[in-house]
This record gives C-alpha cells, structure tokens and sequence, in this order.
C-alpha cells in the first residue's frame, strides 16, 4: 500500500481510503465490519463517512455509517491505527432531518455536529473534519455554470475556520478539509489560514474518475501547488466503470438498480464512453474497474482514492489497485477517449 502525506499536517494515509457510505444501509454491521478488517489488513489506514450518512440519506439511517465505524473500532481497540474523516452536513431540502435542519456552518452548527459525530464514532477525535460541500450557492454535485446571487447569506470562512479552530485547539479535530469546494472557495480558505493563522484545508473531496475529470480544470494546479490533496469520490463513476451496467444489465442489489434516481455518470454519453474504456481494459488484459481506479491513483494531484463496495470481491479487488501501474500504450488509450469527449458525466 501507498502512503501519502495529508497536506501539510503531518498524517500519513494510505492511497486507498475506504468509504463508508453504504453501512447500514446497502451493508449491514457484520458487513461493515469483515470489510474494515479486510481493508486494515491489506494496509488501508483511511476510512470516511458523514454524519448525513448511511446513503441515500434518509432520517431512519442518519447517522448509522458513523456508528458501524465506531462500534468496529470499539469492539477492535484499534483506534490508533485508524485515520477517520468525517463531514458537516450543508444545507439542502433533503437534509432536514439532520440536526433539526439548521444546517449553517455557524458556530453552533459545528459545534452541535462536532459534538454527535464523536459521540456517533465513540472517539474523542476526528483525524480530518470536513465542510460536506458548500453553504453558499456555487458550482457543485455536476452544476458547471455558475449563478451568482447577490442577496445570499452564508457564514463568512473567516467565521467557519474559527469555528473550526477552536475545536482543533481542544484536541477534537486534528486537520480540517473541504469537500465539493470550488477554486475560489478554496483558495479563499487557504489564503485566509495562511494569513490569520486559522485552520489551513488539508484536502478537498471532489468527484474525479474517467467520465468526469473537470477537477483538473482549475483545482488540479491548486491542489499541487497549495499542498491541499484530492481525495477522489466517486472514482469508479457509481460502478459504472466496472462495465457490469452495459448492455442493459442492472444487476440485483447494486446501486443503480437500488437507486435508479441517481443516474449522473449512466446518460447515453456516459454509458458510450465507458463502453469504450472498458473495450480497452479488456483490449490489455486488465479488469476495467481496476483501470479506472489506477488511473486515479495515478494523478499528481491525489491524496486518497476513495473506494466503495458493497461485497468483499469487490473491495479485494478495488484495493488490489494500489499495486497496478499502467502502461504507456493504456495510458494513450485513456487520453484518446478522453479528447474525443471530454467530461461526459460531468
């Protein structure tokens, strides 16, 4: 397994992040559990979830992704090998039942969700806390024009990485990242740690896979030059990438077929593009989900890839990707799909 650093806080992890979305909801406890102990084993220190998690978020699950995490690290005693990442919910309709749905990033807020999140993961810590994407109006979840709206009121960063600061003081929060953040949002963030002295983002969560590379549009460079590292969601394009969703096959108890509303990366461009990728894949001999996620793991700019599974084939071989270096030829491959569409999915 690769280690890399978590910007510039000193926190090692490992390239492989697992996420946690699916327990306790598509993955029961026990699940939950063999799949953490297989991911520890092989040498996945780096585990994420959210206090609006299980996935899709509803008020009977909230919260329960959390609670596998910190039950497993309970019942293991494994608490120091283990770097955790958690996030704030933002505001959003479909969120309400999160807090009572006072959703701001004020300092009540984090501090009520600071307070319910340690208590959820049976830690007095968080590794790396994160703003789940932005409390202001601006490019996220697939929107790329942009509409500003001159009477919106958000909690100002200086206030949030006070907020945030104050919990790093107390020893609550160890680094501070941001999540579904634009180039000027995270810009703003680093300039104004680096010249308050306030909590600096340590990583920026964003979508990154093969159908959906906008992230190297204006955020690439800042993640490289500001030391603030991708962690990469959604690498695998919500499996479609696998392929295992071509030629109209939906295969029982996966995500799409579970949840056809979320259909982002699986419109005729998507679907079209990853039939390509995966006629390359197979073109050298490789697994299709293992390309995309090598390729991923192959970026300058990443800090952790975050895998997702919902069986222990799948998780096995999403780790096994850590180990594949891709060749030149597939490399080209890549790069000549990519520019006979760029960003299908995005």
């Amino acid at each position: 397994m690769h280690y890399l650093d978590l910007g510039r806080t000193g926190i090692r992890v490992s390239r492989i992040c697992l996420g946690t979305m699916t327990f306790g909801e598509q993955n029961t406890w026990d699940e939950g559990f063999a799949m953490m102990d297989m991911a520890l084993e092989r040498g996945v220190n780096f585990f994420d979830t959210a206090e609006m998690y299980s996935f899709p978020a509803t008020a009977e699950t909230q919260g329960d992704s959390e609670r596998v995490v910190g039950d497993w690290m309970a019942a293991r005693n494994n608490r120091d090998q283990i770097i955790v990442a958690t996030k704030i919910t933002g505001p959003g309709d479909g969120f309400r039942h999160v807090r009572g749905g006072d959703l701001s990033f004020g300092a009540k807020q984090i501090d009520d969700a600071v307070a319910q999140s340690l208590e959820r993961l049976k830690t007095d810590y968080i590794d790396l806390y994160q703003l789940h994407w932005p409390e202001r109006s601006t490019n996220f979840f697939g929107t790329l024009g942009y509409t500003h709206d001159e009477e919106e009121d958000w909690t100002a960063f200086e206030d949030v990485l006070a907020s945030l600061a104050r919990h790093v003081e107390a020893g609550r929060i160890r680094a501070v990242g941001c999540s579904n953040e634009s180039p000027w949002g995270l810009m703003r963030m680093l300039a104004l740690a680096d010249s308050a002295g306030l909590p600096r983002m340590a990583s920026i969560q964003n979508p990154y896979n093969l159908l959906n590379r906008t992230y190297e549009v204006g955020l690439a460079e800042v993640s490289i030059r500001e030391d603030c590292g991708l962690l990469a969601y959604s690498p695998m394009a919500f499996g479609m990438l696998s392929g295992k969703y071509l030629d109209g096959e939906w295969p029982a108890k996966s995500r799409l077929a579970l949840y056809p509303q979320y259909a982002r990366y699986s419109q005729p461009r998507g679907t079209a593009a990853t039939r390509a990728y995966v006629d390359l894949a197979r073109e050298h001999g490789l697994d299709p989900a293992q390309m995309s996620l090598a390729y991923v793991n192959s970026r300058r700019f990443l800090t952790a890839n975050i895998i997702g599974a919902t069986t222990m084939a799948q998780l096995e071989s999403n780790i096994a990707s850590d180990d594949l270096d891709l060749s030149d030829a597939v490399l080209e491959g890549i790069e000549a799909i990519h520019n006979s569409d760029p960003n299908p999915a995005p």
